[in-house]
């Protein structure tokens, strides 16, 4: 009998408080989501103050789809702002159930939290005029691209440049604004930094100058990155529920509208990205 209840706590004790998420949500109603502002096109407050983006858009897809799966009507969403400082945090304290917006899934964020299928695929890409004739990397042989010096995107494009023996000019510049300045004047041919971050400047420029009607990305990207949803650790059932619903949508092809809302202006996803989505998706 002793023995039987030592057993018994020992399991007690090795079950996190995260593995009541679920329960949590069935009792309370209310599921947490967690987003970074200043994050467009993926996550930012409009001018209500109100959530928007390609990730809160996802997020709120997980939320019905986890009320659907809990037979729980009704289910409201509670929104709460966050920084890049203090997500991984909230996320390990249980001040929000999910984390919607740009973070990167790495082995070493792996070991304190836990991450969803990957919702986006990031990475080095290059920024071109829409009406440029360069299609790839291989075509900015004797052209010049702009990047910020001393950045991991600036190592990354000189490898691809090196393994693809493109003899290419590279332009030092300290902003992403003052590239997007020169591209438009036509001083440098293209700008290079992470997919995302292009995407970002452009949407912001265009609010005034309708920018995104010039620019374009290349469906190529010289480095990767995985954005995933971050959710606790040690909570299977959670981290099963939210990957239901993001299969179901990569299946459905509810993804596509979901991208074209968000990024359309700037072209159809990548040859990865696609491939991303179509392998996610999962069947029941």
């Amino acid at each position: 009998m002793l023995l039987r209840l030592l057993l018994l706590a020992v399991v007690g004790l090795s079950l996190p408080a995260a593995a009541q998420t679920l329960d949590k949500i069935r009792k309370s109603g209310v599921i947490t989501l967690g987003y970074i502002d200043g994050a467009a096109p993926f996550s930012y407050a409009d001018g209500n103050g109100q959530p928007q983006g390609y990730s809160v858009e996802l997020c709120n897809a997980v939320a019905e789809g986890v009320g659907a799966q809990l037979k729980r009507q009704g289910l409201k969403v509670r929104w709460v702002k966050l920084t890049i400082q203090d997500r991984i945090d909230a996320v390990r304290s249980g001040k929000v159930d999910l984390e919607c917006s740009t973070t990167t899934w790495t082995l070493s964020r792996q070991q304190i939290v836990d991450f969803s299928l990957v919702t986006f695929v990031d990475g080095g890409s290059l920024l071109v005029k829409s009406d440029a004739n360069i299609g790839r990397l291989a075509d900015f042989g004797d052209k010049r691209i702009a990047v910020i010096n001393g950045t991991t995107t600036e190592r990354a494009l000189r490898n691809a440049l090196t393994r693809g023996m493109v003899k290419a000019q590279l332009v030092d510049i300290k902003t992403r604004d003052e590239g997007l300045a020169l591209l438009r004047e036509g001083q440098v041919d293209g700008l290079a930094s992470d997919r995302t971050t292009l995407i970002g400047v452009v949407v912001m420029s265009g609010r005034e100058a309708g920018a995104a009607a010039h620019f374009r990305l290349l469906d190529q990207d010289f480095s990767i990155e995985q954005y995933a949803l971050m959710l606790r650790r040690n909570d299977h059932d959670f981290r099963l529920a939210v990957n239901r619903v993001l299969a179901r949508v990569y299946r459905s092809g509810e993804i596509d509208k979901i991208y074209a809302r968000w990024l359309g202006p700037l072209g159809p996803p990548s040859v990865l990205l696609s491939a991303t989505y179509f392998i996610q998706n999962l069947s029941e």
